[in-house]
C-alpha cells in the first residue's frame, strides 16, 4: 500500500512538474528564449526557494540521469572519424584558443573573487563551453548556417564538445584517485578498463553495427528503443567500472556513429533528450536555495559580463590573427557568447566528487540564465549589433584578410553589368540565363560552397554578404545596370529588421545609381521594398506559375474570365 501511495504521489507530481514546463515554455517562447532557459526556471521555481514540488528525489535523479546519457549519446553519435578530420585548421585553432584563454582568464577572475582554488578552476572550465544546441538552432533559424561565420562556428563549438569528453574523462580520473588510497592502481584498473571499452566498441562498429542496424532499420520504432537500451546500457556500464554514466553514454553513441541511419536516429532522439534535460534541470533547482545565490549575485554578474563580452572579444582577436576580416569574426565571436548544458553537467560531476560545494553550481546555473538568455538575442540581432560596433573593431583585422580572400573568384570584370547577390538554385538560373544573352555578371554569396561553386563553373564571382555596406563599397558598380538579390528571406522573428531593406540602402548609401532587383517569396512586404527603393520585386512562385501558364497555352488567344462581381450583378438583376 505505501508503495502504491508513494507511486501516486511521484505521478501527480511529475504531472504537476510537466504542466508547470508547459506554461513556463510557453511563455519563453512569447520571449522567444530557447527551451534549455525555460527548463532551468522550471527548476528553480519547483525548487524549494519557490513552489517546493520536488519531493521524489529517486525518480527524478532517475530521469535526469538518463537524460545526461541520452544527450552524450548523441554527442557521441556525431563523432565519426571524418567529421574529426574535416574539424580544419581554422576550427581547431579558434576552439582550442577560445578554450584556453577563457579557461586561463576566467580562473584569476575566480580567484580574484574570492573563489577556492579548486572551484574556480571548475567554473573557469565550465565558462569555456558554448551550447551546440542552442547555437545551431538560432543560425539554422537565420539560415546562416552555410555561410562562412556559421561554418567556422560549427567547426569550433564541436571542437569544444571534443574538449568536454576529455575534461570529463580527467574528472572522472581525479576523482577516482581522491576517493582512495591507492590512487594510482585505482586509475590504472580504469583505465584499462576503458581501453577494453574502446576495443570492444570498436569490435561492434567493424563487425556488428551495420548488419544489425540495418536489420532493425526495418522497423524504426525498434531502432530507436536499441539506441536508448544502448545508451542506458553502456551508462550503466560505464558507472559500474568507474569513469562514469557520461563516459559511457558518449562511448554507446560512438558505437552507432559509422552507421547509416545515424542521423534518423539522432533526429528521432531529440525530443527525448530534450524531455529528459527537463528532469536534470528540475533537479538542479531543486539544490537552489535564493538565500544562497544572494551572496553570488555579483560573481554571477562579473562572470556573465566576461562570458558576454569577454568569449566574443577573444574569438574575434583570434580570428583576426588567422586573417579574417574583423566582420566574420564578430559574427563567430557571439556565438560563444553563453555556456551550455554541458556546464552544468560538469560542475554537476565536481559536485558528486566532492571537489566542489552546492555553491559553485549555483553560481555556474545562474551564470547560464544570464549568458543563454542575453546571447540569444546577442545572436539573433547580430548585424544589427556589429553595424553599432563596427568603428570599434578596426584593431581586429589585418591588413589583409586573406583567410576570406581565397574564396574570392577568378579575376572578374572591372565592369560588369549585373550584380546579383545570391547564388542558390534561384540566383544560378538567373546566372545561366544573363550569361547565354552574353550580359556580364559579378556574382556575391556569403556561402564559401556556393561561390565555389560558382568559380568552377567559370563565372566571376566575389565572396561577401549583401547585407555589409562596407564590403558593397569594394564592389565595382559604377557601371552596373542591375542589383539583383536572391538571398533566401526568412522569419526570425527579429522586428524591425529586415536584410532586404539593409541590401537596398547599403547599395544606395555607396551612390549606386542602377536599378535594383530584390526576391520576395509570396510577395510578401513588395510595397515596403518599393518603397525603400527597390525598382521591382521579384516573386519566384508567381513568375514562374506566369511563364508555365505562357508555355502552356503559347499561342492561343487569352480567353476572358468573368469578374465574380459581374456574375453576381447580372444573377441579381435576372
Amino acid at each position: 500500500m505505501e508503495n502504491e501511495l508513494m507511486g501516486h504521489s511521484a505521478f501527480h507530481e511529475i504531472a504537476a512538474l510537466l504542466a508547470l514546463a508547459a506554461v513556463v515554455g510557453f511563455v519563453g517562447l512569447a520571449f522567444r528564449q530557447p527551451l534549455i532557459v525555460s527548463f532551468l526556471i522550471v527548476g528553480i521555481l519547483a525548487g524549494p526557494s519557490v513552489l517546493d514540488l520536488v519531493r521524489s528525489g529517486t525518480e527524478i535523479a532517475v530521469l535526469s540521469q538518463l537524460g545526461i546519457a541520452v544527450l552524450l549519446f548523441l554527442v557521441g553519435i556525431k563523432l565519426d572519424v571524418k567529421l574529426i578530420r574535416s574539424l580544419g585548421t581554422v576550427s581547431l585553432m579558434t576552439g582550442l584558443g577560445q578554450v584556453l584563454f577563457t579557461s586561463v582568464f576566467g580562473y584569476l577572475i575566480g580567484l580574484a573573487l574570492g573563489l577556492q582554488p579548486i572551484e574556480s578552476l571548475y567554473v573557469a572550465v565550465a565558462l569555456t563551453f558554448s551550447s551546440t544546441i542552442i547555437v545551431v538552432k538560432l543560425l539554422s533559424d537565420k539560415r546562416e548556417i552555410d555561410s562562412l561565420h556559421g561554418q567556422v562556428a560549427l567547426g569550433f563549438l564541436i571542437v569544444q564538445d571534443l574538449v568536454v569528453v576529455l575534461a570529463m574523462i580527467v574528472l572522472s580520473a581525479v576523482g577516482i584517485g581522491a576517493a582512495t588510497d591507492s590512487a594510482g592502481t585505482d586509475i590504472i584498473r580504469v583505465l584499462g578498463l576503458g581501453v577494453l571499452m574502446l576495443l570492444l566498441v570498436g569490435v561492434f562498429v567493424r563487425y556488428v553495427a551495420d548488419p544489425l542496424v540495418d536489420r532493425l532499420a526495418r522497423v524504426p520504432e525498434l531502432l530507436i528503443c536499441f539506441a536508448i537500451a544502448l545508451a542506458a546500457l553502456f551508462a550503466a556500464i560505464g558507472d559500474d567500472v568507474g569513469f562514469g554514466k557520461e563516459l559511457g553514454g558518449l562511448l554507446a553513441g560512438v558505437a552507432l556513429a559509422s552507421t547509416r541511419y545515424r542521423e534518423m536516429v539522432a533526429a528521432r532522439l531529440a525530443p527525448l533528450r530534450d524531455f529528459l534535460l527537463l528532469f536534470f534541470f528540475i533537479g538542479l533547482g531543486a539544490t537552489l536555495e535564493f538565500e544562497n545565490l544572494g551572496p553570488q549575485a555579483f560573481a554571477a554578474a562579473v562572470f556573465s559580463a566576461f562570458v558576454l563580452i569577454g568569449n566574443p572579444l577573444i574569438v574575434l582577436a583570434i580570428m583576426g590573427a588567422l586573417g579574417f576580416r574583423k566582420r566574420t569574426g564578430f559574427l563567430c565571436g557571439l556565438t560563444v557568447a553563453q555556456i551550455s548544458e554541458f556546464s552544468l553537467i560538469f560542475v554537476a560531476m565536481g559536485v558528486t566528487l566532492g571537489h566542489v560545494g552546492s555553491d559553485a553550481l549555483g553560481l555556474t546555473t545562474l551564470v547560464g540564465l544570464i549568458t543563454i538568455t542575453a546571447s540569444t538575442y546577442m545572436i539573433t540581432y547580430s548585424h544589427r549589433l556589429y553595424a553599432l560596433c563596427e568603428p570599434f573593431l578596426a584593431p581586429f583585422e589585418r591588413r589583409e584578410a586573406y583567410r576570406e580572400e581565397g574564396d574570392r573568384g577568378i579575376g572578374h570584370d572591372a565592369h560588369p553589368d549585373v550584380l546579383l547577390f545570391g547564388l542558390g538554385r534561384f540566383g544560378t538560373a538567373i546566372g545561366l540565363r544573363l550569361q547565354r544573352r552574353r550580359i556580364r555578371i559579378l556574382g556575391i554569396d556569403f556561402n564559401p560552397d556556393e561561390v565555389r561553386r560558382w568559380r568552377d563553373l567559370r563565372f566571376d564571382v566575389e565572396f561577401g554578404d549583401a547585407t555589409d555596406a562596407e564590403f558593397i563599397s569594394t564592389l565595382p558598380m559604377r557601371k552596373a545596370r542591375w542589383a539583383i538579390s536572391t538571398v533566401p528571406i526568412h522569419d526570425t522573428g527579429v522586428t524591425h529588421y529586415d536584410p532586404r531593406l539593409a541590401f537596398i540602402r547599403a547599395l544606395r548609401d555607396n551612390g549606386f545609381e542602377g536599378r535594383i532587383a530584390v526576391a520576395s517569396p509570396r510577395g510578401i512586404d513588395a510595397e515596403q521594398l518599393m518603397e525603400a527603393g527597390a525598382d521591382l520585386v521579384l516573386d519566384p512562385f508567381q513568375d514562374a506559375a506566369d511563364r508555365a501558364v505562357d508555355l502552356l497555352f503559347a499561342g492561343e488567344a487569352p480567353e476572358r474570365i468573368p469578374d465574380p462581381a459581374e456574375e453576381g450583378a447580372v444573377a441579381s438583376s435576372s
